[in-house]
């Protein structure tokens, strides 16, 4: 009498085996793949071609008075119009491999930190307006005041925010550009610590 309900659970093991097994065989696939990995060649290279990229541009017009002391001569002096500009920038060829990942479907981008790449005077909108005394210090006088006026329009370019608004520019201009590039959603994040390249 035993040997009967014995042989109904054999039966019924053998059965819920044969069921467990043939989903883990029918699910079974060695060529499935557990994960993806990209990587972005295209964008490291597209965005060294780019190389410095120009966001923000400041034009500034200043009046310049310059005077050249002198103990037994007349001060010669002279008044300037200058016009000048400066130039925000991110160097994108400073982002490595490392600096640009991926999260599902999208793409974090470390850039590095804005620059002051570029600061001068435009000569072509610039003018004397008037000379005092200058004679034969005339071209020292000039040179003077060019050299501070355009030490002017750096620091004014600095305190104005040019690299702030360089880094809000690159999310209006760069952005799309990577998107269009990686065919992913863009986020730009930035280095910590503030840098900045003085030109020379």
């Amino acid at each position: 009498m035993l040997r009967r309900p014995l042989n109904i659970l054999i039966v019924l093991f053998i059965a819920f085996a044969s069921i467990f097994l043939w989903e883990k065989l029918h699910s079974f696939n060695p060529f499935r793949m557990e994960d993806t990995k990209t990587t972005h060649n295209i964008v490291l290279k597209e965005m060294s071609a780019l190389g410095k990229i120009e966001l923000a541009n400041f034009t500034f017009r200043d009046v310049v008075e310059q005077e050249l002391k002198f103990t037994y001569l007349p001060n010669p002096k002279a008044v300037l119009i200058v016009q000048g500009n400066a130039i925000g920038c991110i160097d994108l060829t400073k982002v490595r491999a490392e600096d640009v990942a991926t999260k599902d479907d999208t793409l974090v981008v470390h850039l590095p930190d804005p620059e002051l790449c570029h600061y001068s005077i435009d000569h072509q909108h610039s003018r004397i307006y008037d000379t005092q005394y200058a004679f034969m210090n005339e071209q020292a006088l000039l040179n003077e005041a060019y050299s501070s006026a355009q030490e002017k329009i750096k620091q004014s370019a600095l305190d104005m925010g040019i690299l702030e608004q360089t880094r809000k520019n690159a999310n209006l201009v760069l952005k799309p550009i990577l998107e269009n590039i990686s065919g992913k959603k863009v986020v730009l994040k930035y280095q910590l610590r503030a840098t900045l390249d003085r030109p020379k």
